[in-house]
């Protein structure tokens, strides 16, 4: 079989998306554009699904863009170079002031406190679906659009109660991005559209390229929300000191070494410790000269513990208490009725659902436990909790 025409590509997208995308009938929506080939192609299709589509590319770091981790220059060219492709205009907007105070300055005090922050998740609540969304309507759209990997489904009013809207997981397993999207409320997903909900990544690569943007191709972007890819610890100390102290074993209390700052470490690390095997280390999954991983911060006394093996009971916790709880549907899980699929739960993005249960919740927090034990539960992350494909929310670990 040949690789599919434009037209076939365009249909089996149509054919896999809710009919309100389908439907634009000349409704103004605005589209956030990265310069990557995920949001062109979803502006790509609400253009063809009789949208009027008005892209928007925004700007959101300042302090050292450059060439070399995180041109956003390059990434306008490539914006205006799709938009002109698609027949579309363009609006720029900075809004670098608003993810200093609402992501970033957050980002380094959970640094500063030894945990560690998921920017990505504040980056969605505040900026692209809060910023972006309110700038949105003030050019008079009736739905925002992003290129993420999620869904949206609005679900019949119950007991004369009002309709709900829920967040879906994305087609693509393998690109499922609901979990960086779980603080969104009722309000947010009631105003956006997920145009690649249904589709496949290499799909929409094609679909790229059939439809010759150029960006067809071009790297999906990784590193910090709008920062990028970068030496991660060399950034950090730009606006965090070094604080140096001990390593010790954390089965024995041997030193090993010394660390730079506990700032700079995260449960489950194995890069970055300059500690060589030890012989004798207990835990060791492969040998005496196991590698060593971070299994414990202890922030009075500035003392970094580590263990060695992967797999060191240590670094599993069948447990964990979350806070600063974010529900989509507004109300917590323990006050609706039980459906027929357990809670399943992610501690981390790139991880299979985990069965849970949820054995505490109250205003203050949740306390989830695990069948299976979890690795590397780390103080700071997101635990996000499902029920099937609806994303239902989630919390920070603490």
């Amino acid at each position: 079989m040949g690789e599919k025409t434009y037209t076939q590509l365009l249909a089996e997208a149509r054919q896999c998306a809710p009919a309100e995308l389908r439907e634009g009938d000349g409704r103004t929506v605005v589209v956030g554009l990265s310069g990557g080939v995920d949001s062109s192609v979803a502006a790509l299709l609400l253009k063809q699904w009789g949208w009027h589509v008005i892209g928007l590319f925004m700007k959101n770091w300042e302090d050292d863009d450059d060439d070399e981790y995180c041109s956003s220059r390059q990434d306008l060219i490539d914006v205006m170079s799709v938009a002109d492709t698609i027949g579309i205009d363009v609006e720029v907007v900075n809004f670098a002031s608003e993810y200093r105070e609402r992501v970033f300055s957050i980002f380094l005090d959970e640094y500063q406190a030894g945990r560690t922050p998921n920017p990505d998740v504040l980056c969605n609540s505040e900026i692209k679906f809060k910023a972006f969304l309110d700038h949105a309507m003030g050019l008079g759209a009736e739905k925002i659009a992003t290129g993420h990997y999620a869904g949206v489904r609005q679900v019949d009013a119950v007991h004369g109660a009002d309709s709900k809207f829920q967040l879906l997981k994305a087609a693509d397993a393998t690109k499922d991005q609901s979990y960086f999207l779980h603080r969104l409320n009722q309000a947010q997903l009631a105003r956006t559209l997920f145009p690649l909900a249904g589709m496949l990544k290499r799909d929409v690569r094609a679909l790229a390229s059939a439809a010759t943007l150029h960006v067809a191709l071009k790297k999906d972007s990784t590193g910090i929300c709008f920062i990028g890819e970068r030496p991660f610890k060399e950034f950090l100390m730009r606006y965090l000191p070094p604080c140096k102290g001990e390593i010790r074993s954390l089965d024995d209390g041997r030193l090993l070494g010394e660390h730079d700052g506990l700032t700079f470490y995260t449960l489950g690390q194995r890069k970055g410790l300059h500690v060589g095997g030890v012989k004798g280390g207990k835990g060791s999954d492969t040998g005496d000269h196991a590698a060593w991983f971070v299994a414990k911060k202890e922030m009075a006394r500035n003392i970094l513990y580590v263990v060695q093996g992967h797999d060191h009971p240590a670094l599993r916790a069948t447990a964990l208490h979350a806070g600063q709880l974010s529900w989509i549907a507004g109300d917590r899980p323990a006050d609706r009725p039980q459906t027929a699929h357990p809670y399943t739960a992610k501690t981390r993005y790139r991880q299979a659902d985990a069965p849970c249960v949820i054995e505490q919740i109250d205003a203050a927090g949740c306390r989830l436990s695990f069948a299976e034990p979890q690795w590397a539960v780390t103080p700071g992350q997101s635990v996000v909790i499902y029920e099937d494909r609806i994303c239902l929310g989630g919390g920070i670990i603490t």
